[in-house]
């Protein structure tokens, strides 16, 4: 990639800030929650009925919330949807319309109940994920994905841990840098060992 130099932002917002590009006026509204990050922001362009929702909508692709969280992400497209749009701009795969956020709502509701029968089961994400008929989901891109993904959701529910959360905890970190190569570890050997084709 080059030489690379970090540098620090000039301007930061703690809940929204507006921009204007030209006559364009673009609100920056961050999430409130981890979703598929710690710090997801979307643009919202309301003159022109758009949102740039990032990888908070996936179309087309299975959405990754390993380093955010699976509760997280359901709020967060609340938000998405709480603004109206008729277009939104995914962080992946074509231009949607709003009912895409029902389509990525319903996937993380369905991992949610994998995780959970999963953890019950006394499975590992892995073995969970081996054992889950993917169903309308099975032809989605980076279907490795949902191992990730359980991992995430597992930690939300407490499962591994001497006690288990009473209520999903969106905002609590993954863990160490361990827990993250094991969940990687674990999506490549979900995909036959081949390496993962896109890491967002």
């Amino acid at each position: 990639m080059g030489r690379l130099s970090v540098v620090p932002p000039v301007l930061t917002f703690d809940e929204a800030l507006t921009l204007y590009i030209g006559d364009i006026r673009a609100e920056l509204r961050y999430v409130g929650t981890a979703a598929h990050t710690t710090g997801d922001v979307v643009a919202w362009l309301p003159d022109h009925d758009v949102v740039f929702a990032g990888d908070l909508v996936f179309n087309g692709g299975m959405p990754f919330v390993l380093m955010g969280s699976v509760a997280g992400s359901l709020a967060a497209l609340e938000v998405v949807r709480s603004l109206g749009a008729s277009t939104i701009v995914p962080g992946h795969g074509a231009i949607c319309g709003p009912g895409q956020i029902d389509v990525v709502a319903g996937y993380l509701t369905w991992l949610q109940g994998v995780a959970r029968n999963g953890a019950e089961s006394g499975l590992s994400p892995l073995e969970a994920a081996r054992q889950t008929d993917l169903g309308e989901y099975a032809e989605w891109l980076d279907a490795e994905r949902i191992v990730g993904n359980l991992h995430r959701a597992y930690m939300e529910l407490g499962a591994g841990t001497a006690a288990p959360a009473a209520e999903p905890v969106p905002d609590q970190p993954l863990g160490a840098a361990a827990d993250i190569l094991s969940a990687f570890a674990d999506m490549i050997t979900y995909n036959g060992g081949r390496p993962l084709t896109c890491y967002a």
